[in-house]
């Protein structure tokens, strides 16, 4: 009778119990929601801008499901990070910054929903699953996402 060796299980990240590892690591997550909040809301804006010509407090909150104290202190929020511009009472700008951010996040966005969807994900599926996914994607896992559609493409 042979005895298989039992392998040991892959390390998981642990997440700490207390003291300043646990602290560090909230923060982290913190930081990291916001930025994908700052992604979501330039985004919004751009899309608003494209398609009504403006971006409003009232509209942007219609748009991403919140209310519009939640917008009013993201957007200021937003202006302290210079990636929009607001005047009492006027529409919402995005700077060069915000737009950047914009276009970037829009081109995450589309890469990762073409890349579902390519997969054989219903389309709306691919989008709103995209929503997550986007913000959470390395560079490197992007990279192998439009390495794979490419060689897709050619294989049509």
């Amino acid at each position: 009778m042979v005895l298989k060796k039992k392998r040991k299980p892959p390390a998981r990240l642990s997440i700490p119990k207390s003291g300043p590892e646990t602290a560090a690591y909230q923060q982290q997550t913190r930081l990291q929601h916001a930025q994908e909040r700052a992604q979501d809301y330039v985004e919004a804006i751009a899309d608003l801008i494209a398609g009504r010509g403006e971006a409003r407090a009232t509209d942007l909150a219609k748009s991403l499901g919140v209310t519009h104290v939640t917008v009013i202190r993201t957007v200021q929020r937003l202006q302290r990070e210079g990636l929009v511009t607001t005047q009492p009472y006027r529409s919402i700008f995005l700077t060069d910054s915000g737009r950047k951010l914009a276009g970037k996040a829009r081109a995450r966005h589309e890469k990762v929903v073409t890349f579902l969807e390519a997969l054989g994900v219903p389309p709306s599926t691919a989008r709103a699953d995209a929503e997550g996914i986007e913000h959470h994607v390395s560079a490197e896992t992007l990279e192998a996402m439009e390495k794979f559609l490419r060689a897709a493409s050619r294989g049509k």
